[in-house]
């Protein structure tokens, strides 16, 4: 979906969150389980932009014109690179009603998963004042 890539590069976050859908579900490379709803993903997707170094997209994947999108990015967590993608569903409004994210190598994964993991007090909180 090029509006949610191109407000992505360009640190647009307002931007990013009006995409999304409020009944949208994020699916964390990191976590166990799906995150429902607009707040929390809002607030996940501006911790992660504090916690990706060098983030760009490499690759869009998909009809443009289509509900479904990929997009491969590369990135670096600390002294970690890793390689990710954006699979996205788009909603019958042009909402992104799901998000789910993938990295690898293991490595980075686990330095994602670290980084995010201090983070993620502070990114409960303002899901929860989001949703209020």
């Amino acid at each position: 979906m090029r509006a949610f890539r191109e407000a992505v590069e360009a640190g647009d976050l307002d931007a990013v969150e009006a995409l999304l859908a409020e009944d949208v579900v994020f699916t964390s490379p990191v976590a166990f389980k799906p995150y429902p709803g607009k707040a929390i993903t809002a607030a996940v997707l501006r911790a992660v932009v504090q916690v990706f170094e060098d983030f760009r997209y490499v690759r869009e994947i998909g009809d443009p014109d289509g509900p479904d999108h990929a997009l491969v990015f590369q990135a670096r967590v600390g002294d970690r690179e890793l390689t990710g993608c954006d699979f996205l569903h788009v909603n019958e409004d042009g909402l992104i009603d799901d998000l789910m994210v993938m990295v690898r190598p293991l490595p980075g994964a686990q330095a994602l998963g670290e980084a995010m993991g201090a983070r993620f007090a502070r990114i409960a909180e303002e899901a929860g004042a989001r949703s209020a």
